[in-house]
């Protein structure tokens, strides 16, 4: 759930700031697909039943990431890497899942999930007219609370009328509304994982890189009634996979994109968000670092934190060079003077002084950063926030998302006291460094005593690590909340006004960017209307490209590898640290087909949150699985490039390769497209 909050906070992104569109590029809406540029530039015609098809066929992780369903019977498949938390919280000391791989033998040995949630996209309604109508109030904040709370009736509406998740989604800087309907499973069980020798091989020096030797993939089953689920949309399969020099589309759930962003707003994030977050990784990267030098035990319960923070850090740093690029800045100012010509400077002036409040704000926080603090604090928010009308709530906390929030809340996977001890000292010295160690918040938070000894209070004290007692403290009144003896409940009261203060007051200036976006966009979507695609905002689209190389360093590079080329590159890297292949590869390596695609890149457009999107033919045949994009591509935040930039894939033809020859799951592999 609190992944899906970041990703709330930008669901007013708007339109690309320019009109002349790279060959493949965009996200785009399932319900506004660009027929006639795809006619025209690659000869396909979009048919319905085809986008339709595929919509129901692609699958979104609510913990962040794409997937597809590949049978029938419920398999769904995604990246290793997007299943990775899943792994961990399935994997203990004598079991390390997310290590050593899994494979069930049959359906009493698929492993259920503690807290996942697909979602599978059924239908888009366009509700702008209803939204826009609810809204009367010319200040921006009650314009705002008006906008969320007509957001949350329709929402709530049609949750009770047809059971599904529903969501409203912001488009086009609000020149456009859409509801999004969502059949769940929350019964998703683990069938079969590789080891992450071979999922993640190269490690953290070749991520974002390419030539890539990945089999980033996992496999899961949904269920229903206890029994696998019959789907009816599933994809088929091409086993020969994509080919040099042809079209294919990748149909998933794009996280965020910011090319609407201002000039102004791009120097902001160059020069202050992206360097601020860069160091915030960099300490987290380093106090994981240190805690697994502990032991064994240690590094296994570090790596799933330690992998997603080094994955971040290396992805803020490639969108940073991309910024700092000294000629792009200017250049979007230049081409911002027609704009603000037909808008008038209004909008650029509410932008610039709101990025100025934004920096004011950096010395202050209320919240900490962890996994037991975050349940804490949650239990505070859900107990005040279920005294108002749903429509009045947090958005996370209206009755339309209940299901959701209380599966996260109340997930049996395991917690660590040594490690959320580490995590919250360092979450305590930060909160220190950032308000001072005078701040009267500060000086309540840590109670007389250091970060690590306060942590060590606060987690020997707290009765969070046990679900049965989070349940107890989710049915609380508030005055019974207040007079709760557990220490992390007490520290989650004390910050939670000055949480609340800078929650509205961030809120109240997303509002008046909002306004000034959608003014910008109106600008453009009243000339060019939905032929221009909205930005990201974890939501389905459909991006495409062609499967291409490129060249770098006066070097061509192809766009594919092949399985046999991954032990060559073991050779060329001594057989140490990242560059060991498992020893099952080893054991297969004379029966492998060596000339089997196994990596690939192609021209589309895509970002954080496609990892695990399947990569579709012209007949929509499954022929690879998006997991990565290479280092010029993760400029994707504010632009796309051809000329280097590209989406990287696990081939299809490897998935069955590997299956059959390295890990003797035929019956598993002949469920697939059937």
């Amino acid at each position: 759930m609190r992944k899906l909050v970041f990703f709330y906070c930008w669901l007013f992104a708007g339109v690309i700031p320019t009109t002349a569109l790279q060959a493949d590029e965009g996200m785009w809406l399932y319900n506004a697909l660009p027929k006639e540029h795809l006619k025209k530039q690659h000869g396909f015609e979009v048919m319905d039943d085809w986008s339709e098809h595929l919509m129901l066929s692609s699958v979104r992780f609510n913990s962040g990431g794409s997937a597809s369903f590949i049978s029938s019977n419920g398999l769904v498949l995604t990246n290793h890497h997007v299943a990775a938390e899943t792994l961990y919280k399935l994997s203990s000391a004598d079991q390390n899942i997310a290590a050593d791989g899994y494979l069930a033998k049959g359906f009493e040995q698929e492993l259920k999930a503690p807290d996942l949630e697909l979602n599978q996209l059924v239908s888009i309604e366009d509700v702008t007219e209803r939204v826009n109508s609810a809204v009367n109030a010319k200040d921006a904040e009650e314009a705002g609370r008006q906008r969320q709370a007509e957001m949350a009736k329709i929402e709530a509406e049609s949750t009770e009328k047809t059971g599904l998740r529903s969501d409203v989604v912001t488009l086009y800087g609000g020149g456009r509304y859409h509801l999004y309907r969502y059949k769940k499973y929350t019964d998703v069980r683990l069938v079969w994982a590789p080891e992450a020798k071979t999922a993640f091989f190269g490690g953290d020096a070749d991520n974002f890189e390419y030539p890539r030797y990945c089999l980033d993939v996992t496999i899961f089953r949904v269920y229903e009634d206890g029994k696998p689920a019959k789907i009816e949309h599933f994809l088929e399969v091409n086993p020969d996979g994509a080919k040099d020099g042809e079209l294919v589309f990748i149909s998933g759930n794009p996280g965020r994109t910011q090319r609407i962003l201002i000039a102004d707003a791009l120097e902001y994030q160059r020069d202050n968000r992206m360097p601020r977050v860069l160091n915030l990784l960099r300490r987290k990267e380093i106090l994981m670092q240190q805690y697994g030098l502990g032991g064994a035990e240690q590094k296994r319960r570090a790596q799933d934190n330690l992998f997603g923070i080094q994955n971040s850090r290396k992805a803020y740093t490639g969108m940073l060079a991309g910024l700092q690029v000294p000629g792009y800045i200017p250049q979007k100012r230049e081409a911002e003077k027609e704009l603000q010509a037909a808008v008038g400077a209004k909008p650029w002036k509410t932008i610039r002084k709101v990025l100025q409040e934004r920096i004011a704000m950096q010395r202050r926080s209320g919240s900490l950063r962890g996994s037991i603090y975050g349940i804490a604090e949650d239990l505070v928010l859900l107990v005040m926030e279920d005294e108002k009308p749903s429509e009045e709530r947090l958005r996370e906390f209206r009755d339309s998302n209940r299901q959701s929030l209380e599966q996260s809340l109340f997930s049996p996977a395991p917690l660590y006291g040594d490690l959320e001890r580490v995590e919250l000292a360092d979450e305590l010295a930060r909160f220190a460094e950032i308000r001072g160690g005078n701040d009267e918040l500060v000086l309540k938070a840590l109670d007389g005593k250091g970060p690590r000894d306060r942590a060590a209070e606060l987690i020997s004290g707290t009765s969070m690590f046990d679900v049965e007692e989070r349940k107890i403290v989710s049915k609380m009144s508030l005055a019974d909340l207040k007079k709760s003896k557990d220490p992390l409940i007490q520290l989650a009261l004390t910050l939670n006004a000055e949480y609340r203060e800078l929650r509205e007051a961030s809120e109240r200036m997303s509002e008046q960017e909002r306004q000034a976006y959608a003014k910008i966009a109106d600008a453009k979507f009243k000339t060019e209307g939905e032929s221009v695609y909205p930005d990201a905002t974890f939501t389905l689209r459909l991006a495409f490209g062609v499967v291409k190389g490129y060249a770098e360093d006066g070097d061509f590079i192809a766009s594919n590898t092949t399985m046999g080329g991954a032990f060559d590159h073991e050779i060329a890297h001594d057989k140490k640290g990242d560059w060991v292949l498992p020893e099952s590869w080893h054991d297969a390596k004379d029966s492998i087909a060596s000339s089997t695609p196994f990596n690939f890149v192609c021209t589309a457009d895509i970002i954080g949150g496609n990892s695990g999107s399947p990569v579709v033919d012209r007949e929509g045949r499954l022929v690879g699985i998006i997991f990565d994009g290479n280092i010029q591509s993760l400029t994707a935040d504010f632009y796309h490039s051809e000329k280097q930039g590209r989406a990287t894939s696990v081939h299809i033809a490897a998935v069955l390769e590997a299956l059959g020859t390295v890990y003797k799951a035929s019956d598993l592999k002949s469920q697939i497209g059937k």
